[in-house]
């Protein structure tokens, strides 16, 4: 079963993910997400109320993508992925070839927190529905909207306003804590070698200043820094349209 989905065009020709432990489990279920089926440890109760199959511990581990596996697993449906081009007025976090699961689990879990209405990645992304970012993500998965999007080209096309993320000194770049969010923004992160591409089709550039040897934060602590700025921003502010 797992071993079955563990690879992401099986999980898109399937229609499906793996979800581990009960109180994820819990948490796809509360969140409107349907279990097409549930795989239990002997001597344990189900967590839904999908089709169960009980299974030994040693069937467990060889099914469980972790070293101490929880005791049920589930094969859950995955969510229409969101359109890009009928978001609301929101914001939205994009993911652009961010490549750790763990990165971007962090990412959905703080754009959910922050209020954003959507993530969105680009092609060179670890997949959303990997094992890894299911379990970082930590239930935020189920709730927030996630998509795709060809390229950040695409942004364009739409009525957001498109803001990069830059490490350095890129020209035109505003202080994070001076740019205005409020407008209708897709904010980009990129990948955490490269960061982004200086040429891809922004709108603005915004930055965290920082100072010290450190050359850069990690994709996911900057992200969540910067979706709570917009929060706290958006809270306090009516929308006026993104700039400076």
């Amino acid at each position: 079963m797992r071993d079955l989905l563990s690879e992401k065009k099986v999980r898109r020709a399937a229609g499906c993910f793996v979800v581990e432990g009960g109180v994820l489990i819990r948490a796809a279920v509360d969140a409107g997400l349907t279990i097409v089926e549930e795989f239990v440890l002997d001597g344990e109760s189900p967590v839904s109320s999908a089709p169960a199959h009980f299974i030994d511990r040693s069937t467990l581990e060889r099914v469980a993508s972790t070293v101490t596996p929880q005791p049920h697993l589930a094969v859950v449906e995955t969510p229409r992925p969101v359109d890009p081009s009928a978001l609301g007025a929101g914001w939205v976090l994009v993911a652009d070839r961010v490549q750790d699961p763990g990165n971007l689990g962090t990412m959905i879990r703080s754009a959910a927190a922050a209020g954003a209405c959507a993530l969105l990645v680009t092609p060179g992304t670890v997949d959303v529905f990997s094992p890894k970012v299911v379990r970082a993500a930590a239930g935020a998965l189920f709730v927030l909207p996630c998509g795709e999007v060809a390229s950040l080209a695409e942004l364009t096309k739409s009525d957001l306003s498109v803001v990069g993320t830059s490490s350095h000194e890129q020209p035109g770049a505003v202080a994070y804590d001076e740019f205005d969010f409020t407008g209708h923004i897709a904010l980009v992160m990129g990948n955490e070698a490269v960061g982004m591409d200086v040429t891809a089709p922004i709108d603005a550039w915004v930055m965290i200043p920082h100072v010290g040897p450190v050359e850069s934060l990690n994709v996911a602590m900057a992200a969540t820094l910067l979706s709570f700025e917009i929060a706290r921003q958006r809270k306090h502010r009516s929308p006026a349209g993104s700039g400076h």
